[in-house]
């Protein structure tokens, strides 16, 4: 069974920025990945898109992240990165890494993104 494992999560100020990182469990999910990205859910809400990056190239944010967030296909181990500056309040929630390979969908265990003074 392969896994999605989230880093980078933590603390911001408002106006501050944090780095989100997804790594699989197994490396051979890398060559499979055709749409890979970002979820989150907030306390009392659904979950949501974030952001999603499609065969490295295409790219598809949230209208209340465009301008500030940016998903870019991983290096190295990285499956994708998702890059979040200018973090407003109303950021704060679980941030979710997604993938689909091979008509399957991945989720990883979520990582607690807190935007506060």
């Amino acid at each position: 069974q392969v896994q999605l494992v989230e880093s980078g999560g933590g603390l911001a100020q408002p106006g501050g920025s944090l780095t989100l990182s997804c790594v699989p469990s197994k490396s051979i999910l890398r060559i499979y990945t055709i749409t890979t990205g970002w979820y989150r859910q907030a306390p009392g809400k659904q979950r949501e898109l974030v952001a999603t990056i499609t065969n490295g190239v295409t790219k598809n944010y949230a209208d209340s992240v465009k301008g500030r967030f940016t998903v870019s296909k991983g290096s190295g181990e990285n499956l994708v990165t998702l890059q979040m500056n200018s973090l407003q309040p109303e950021d704060t929630a679980v941030y979710y890494c997604y993938a689909l390979a091979r008509g399957v969908n991945y989720w990883g265990q979520g990582i607690q993104v807190t935007v506060s003074s």
